[in-house]
């Protein structure tokens, strides 16, 4: 790694809003990169993470933010003296952002193969068949299968670990001193962030690129910096080497981030609180038929897709069952199928000994009170026409609850989830992320239910406000006795909440039993392999010090 010159030095950047009286949203930070290093910037939503990307690659809201004072040199050129025609040259060919959802990023209605000729058609004059053979060796340096398949394929058509290699295969393509990803593995198993991870690493020794990368996850951190900045409200509150950082923080709001950490090794086991079993699941089976093509008639018909193939499982009131594994090994699927959102194949579905598997619409009505989901993206699922009162109530009216009744119970609910009463009147965008989970957690209560699923629930949230959740979700299950189905593909959070885990590959059970056992001791080789490639398994945050 070199020490002479930065790639990229940011120095005294001041951020604000463009409003007539003006908020500042960076206040002054300072840091830089050398050839070949990753900084990683850390902290909570809302710290300035993004804005700080956002600002080097000329993407501030216009009308919104603007950069009101201090530089960024990108090789020594001030990029907020640049025009916005130097700004567009220098993307892509001298600096490039990997997103954190590749799905928006990209194109839907364009083939992988003509957004990542547009690049080089917007920055060389390399004729049509040399841009093509140019972005064949990109997708084969991402390690992407069957590249010709790839090129032609819409975003839409892959899987969300090969949209972001396509992510980076497209951001590289120019080979870009300067690579910013911006929490480019957040929403992916551990074993596909293991190998982006692993592939960015990979490219940047072979190109001496420069990294910022922007997480939550320590882990991560731990896994893939050289040098940490952590920041918050705006501000560089300590910055050093990643070993420095992570072993002896010296400001406290560092040592608070990293003991919010959830650790590997699974928690005490509680006691069961009681003999009643609130959901039977048992040989459950969705099979999806295959696409009947023209001559189906004459050609013996493929055999379907089993997303869940002969599960079975036990939870008792009170108790959390983790369903782990990699994405597309049918966790959510499961989770519908007991919520009934989709019907199963086979298989039999009981809550509190009531077979709900075989009922119609109208049969399932009474018991749909006794199963609640909770989303993992509480905005989409929270209506934003609606106040948070309205929300909460929806369900108990249509149970025949009286609104004034309803209300009452709402209130009660928002100060348990730990919500200031005037939220009541108030609607989602006007809350923070962890601020609509806890309000989704309440509408899911406000059924009384004997069970709630809850869907990769807190994989959004950053580590401090996911520490809050889950100490939540952890007291609600003590005082109501509710039994918890927990669908995540971290592993440190199953570690820490949940009572048993059934680890999930390609529709089948691979292990299930007490999470000391599967966790602390796994037998199948797939389980042991997870918690292999789990970011920063080596270190244990809480303690400051490698783990073991």
């Amino acid at each position: 790694m070199s020490t002479e010159n930065p790639v990229l030095k940011v120095d005294s950047l001041v951020v604000e809003t463009d409003a007539k009286d003006p908020k500042q949203i960076l206040k002054g930070i300072s840091f830089e990169i050398q050839p070949g290093e990753t900084l990683c910037l850390v902290g909570e939503s809302g710290s300035g993470k993004s804005v700080s990307s956002l600002t080097t690659m000329g993407l501030l809201p216009e009308g919104a933010l603007r950069a009101a004072g201090g530089r960024i040199l990108l090789d020594g050129e001030d990029l907020l003296q640049a025009s916005p025609k130097r700004i567009s040259e220098l993307r892509g060919s001298r600096m490039a952002m990997i997103f954190q959802e590749p799905m928006t990023a990209l194109n839907p209605v364009l083939t992988v193969g003509r957004q990542l000729d547009e690049v080089l058609a917007c920055h060389t004059s390399e004729p049509a068949a040399k841009r093509r053979e140019i972005v064949l060796d990109a997708l084969e340096q991402v390690h992407l299968p069957d590249i010709e398949r790839m090129y032609d394929s819409y975003p839409h058509q892959l899987s969300g670990g090969q949209r972001q290699r396509i992510m980076i295969a497209m951001a590289l393509l120019l080979k870009p001193k300067l690579l910013i990803a911006d929490e480019p593995t957040t929403a992916l198993d551990v074993t596909t962030q293991h190998q982006i991870l692993k592939l960015i690493r990979e490219l940047q020794e072979k190109h001496g690129t420069a990294v910022l990368f922007i997480t939550h996850d320590m882990g991560v951190v731990a896994d893939i910096a050289h040098r940490v900045c952590v920041m918050h409200f705006g501000v560089i509150v300590e910055q050093g080497e990643v070993k420095q950082i992570l072993s002896n923080p010296q400001k406290q709001y560092t040592r608070d981030l990293l003991s919010a950490v959830p650790s590997l090794t699974p928690r005490e086991p509680r006691p069961q609180r009681g003999p009643r079993l609130v959901l039977d699941v048992a040989e459950l089976v969705k099979e999806y038929a295959p696409k009947r093509g023209l001559l189906s008639w004459i050609k013996k018909p493929k055999p379907g897709t089993k997303a869940v193939n002969n599960i079975s499982f036990k939870l008792y009131e009170g108790r959390t069952l983790g369903i782990v594994g990699e994405s597309g090994s049918g966790k959510s699927t499961l989770a519908r199928c007991v919520m009934r959102l989709i019907d199963p194949t086979d298989g039999v579905i009981r809550v509190d000994g009531q077979q709900i598997s075989g009922l119609t619409a109208v049969g399932l009505k009474p018991h749909r009170h006794r199963i609640q989901m909770i989303f993992q993206d509480p905005y989409r699922s929270l209506n934003p026409r609606r106040t948070v009162g309205d929300s909460l109530i929806e369900g108990p009216m249509n149970y025949g609850a009286k609104r004034e009744t309803a209300l009452g119970r709402a209130a009660e609910l928002l100060q348990l989830v730990g919500l200031p009463a005037d939220a009541i009147n108030r609607f989602p965008h006007q809350f923070s992320g962890g601020q609509r989970q806890r309000i989704a957690i309440a509408r899911a209560l406000a059924m009384e239910p004997d069970v709630i699923v809850a869907d990769e629930a807190v994989s959004a949230l950053d580590v401090s406000v996911q520490a809050q959740v889950l100490g939540l979700l952890d007291d609600i299950q003590e005082r109501l006795g509710i039994a918890v189905l927990f669908i995540t593909h971290d592993l440190r959070v199953a570690a820490q909440i949940c009572d048993d885990v059934l680890v999930m590959q390609r529709g089948k059970v691979v292990e299930y039993g007490p999470a000391n056992d599967v966790l602390g001791n796994p037998t199948a080789e797939y389980t042991r392999q997870l918690i292999e490639v789990a970011p920063g398994r080596s270190w244990d945050f809480a303690n400051f010090s490698p783990a073991g």
